[in-house]
């Protein structure tokens, strides 16, 4: 196998982070070194990777505190093109805090690249059936997350994400001006060179650990953050349609309860539609969940969305909000 790197950033990832290097180590063919970017954890795990670093030399964990939204408006896009700028190898192959990935994952993932067949690769991301909660499950589909490994993937995400260096370059990195979406930005870029390789047995596997909250908080950070990047404009319109309907069919029942019965049946196919054969095996509770979060979804994803196109101020991670730093880059 030629030469590849793992690449990945994280910030105040104590829990997770000897999951994902663990994982990403155990690669059959290995990668020839896994960079993973330290934004200034405050909260241990950075000196985890320094941990880690001594049983393995291959992992090269770099600390570089201008990788935090302290120091630029996306910590993330910066800490991936900063990972990126010091690999040492042609093939270049993103992961993701927050999850794990089976051994075959990187053969998989970069096959096309290494035969010449193609220059960029998606895997896209799984739910972790291990580890995830109700929440998870519910909300996967409306975060690009499917329920099952072998499922067929047609959007991007860094979790699991693959391509040459000068395609990188070609691309000019990931766009270091927002917080979150950075990978829809740089996908977007990328399908203008060159049609993605969907590779379905690549998939990150992923468990956000939602609860309802957390999982309204993420989806709505996403929307404003689209908002602040004038991206996903028919997103926009599509979910702003629902919240309307929705409306009239409320204000339409003293006369009529058929439109309110149409919506509903319509919404039972938008909450179902993707990954209903999956979904049932995790029981009434998962699918009572997924109702509830679908429905929510337009109103979450239509306010934030408007909320960020009239908004100048940087959203906040929570990573960031424990993190006090101050500018810096160490590698060891």
């Amino acid at each position: 196998m030629q030469s590849v790197t793992i690449v990945a950033t994280v910030l105040n990832e104590v829990g997770d982070i000897e999951r994902l290097v663990t994982s990403l180590l155990a690669q059959e063919p290995p990668a020839n070194e896994v960079i993973v970017v330290d934004g200034g954890s405050t909260d241990g795990t950075w000196e985890r990777l320094v941990a880690l670093q001594a049983r393995d030399e291959r992992l090269a964990p770099i600390r570089d505190e201008s990788c935090n939204l302290k120091n630029s408006p996306g910590p993330i896009a910066r800490g991936r093109n900063v990972a990126i700028r010091a690999a040492k190898s042609d093939v270049i192959a993103c992961a993701d805090a927050g999850c794990r990935y089976a051994p075959d994952w990187l053969g998989n993932l970069v096959a096309p690249l290494l035969s010449g067949k193609a220059e960029y690769a998606l895997g896209g991301s799984c739910v972790d059936a291990e580890i995830c909660t109700v929440w998870d499950v519910a909300a996967a589909p409306f975060f690009g997350i499917r329920l099952a490994a072998d499922a067929p993937i047609k959007s991007c995400t860094a979790r699991s994400m693959a391509f040459t260096r000068s395609f990188w370059e070609k691309i000019g990195g990931f766009p270091e001006h927002v917080l979150l979406g950075e990978d829809t930005l740089f996908d977007l870029e990328a399908r203008k060179q060159t049609t993605p390789a969907f590779i379905s047995k690549a998939k990150a596997l992923y468990a956000p650990q939602f609860t309802l909250q957390t999982a309204i908080e993420k989806m709505g950070r996403y929307a404003a953050c689209d908002g602040q990047a004038r991206v996903r404009w028919s997103r926009l319109v599509r979910n702003a349609e629902r919240c309307i309907v929705e409306l009239a069919a409320l204000a339409l029942l003293p006369w009529s309860v058929i439109p309110l019965l149409a919506v509903l049946v319509f919404e039972l196919w938008v909450a179902f539609r993707f990954d209903w054969k999956d979904l049932v095996r995790y029981g009434l509770g998962a699918i009572t969940a997924r109702f509830i979060f679908s429905l929510a979804l337009p109103w979450i994803v239509t306010t934030n969305h408007i909320r960020g196109l009239f908004s100048t101020k940087p959203l906040i991670n929570p990573q960031n909000e424990i993190a006090t730093v101050e500018k810096g880059s160490t590698r060891i």
